[in-house]
């Protein structure tokens, strides 16, 4: 692992409120196990983002999203202050950013990402589940912006 990715995930643990009030209390030593858990959760998750076809990093006014399929991880902040999503991204996980789509019901409609694979054929309607690739074709259109577009390793 990076020492970089971890100093990141450190300082994060560490900034944390309840983690700073341990240590502000003398408790020392469980801020500092606590802050351990939180890193290897946060490793986990960055293993995850990096090993899952379907794990993708979203943004919008809502804030920013971690997807796995079963598992979300997310935050009211957008993504440049979740380092966590940050750090995914800057591993190579897929980013949409919706935060220039205008069209809200249109964006509202849309059918999610698909969480174990099976995807469901046209017409998409509430509760349909679409491929990644397919999900980011059809955000796309409504203005989003992709980085680390898995749609790019594709050949035609």
């Amino acid at each position: 692992m990076q020492t970089g990715v971890l100093r990141v995930l450190r300082a994060t643990a560490a900034s944390w409120r309840r983690h700073r009030e341990l240590r502000r209390t003398g408790q020392t030593l469980l801020a500092q196990r606590l802050e351990r858990q939180t890193v290897l959760s946060d490793l986990g998750y960055l293993r995850q983002a990096a090993t899952l076809p379907n794990a993708h990093v979203i943004c919008g006014e809502g804030g920013t999203f971690i997807h796995f399929g079963w598992t979300t991880v997310s935050t009211l902040a957008p993504i440049e202050r979740f380092p966590l999503a940050a750090l995914a991204v800057a591993r190579g996980t897929p980013f949409i950013d919706i935060r220039p789509v205008t069209d809200v019901i249109a964006f509202a409609n849309l059918p999610r990402v698909t969480r174990d694979g099976s995807a469901d054929p046209e017409p998409w309607g509430l509760g349909s589940s679409v491929s990644l690739i397919t999900y980011i074709d059809i955000v796309e259109q409504l203005g989003a912006s992709i980085t680390n577009d898995p749609r790019s390793c594709r050949s035609t």
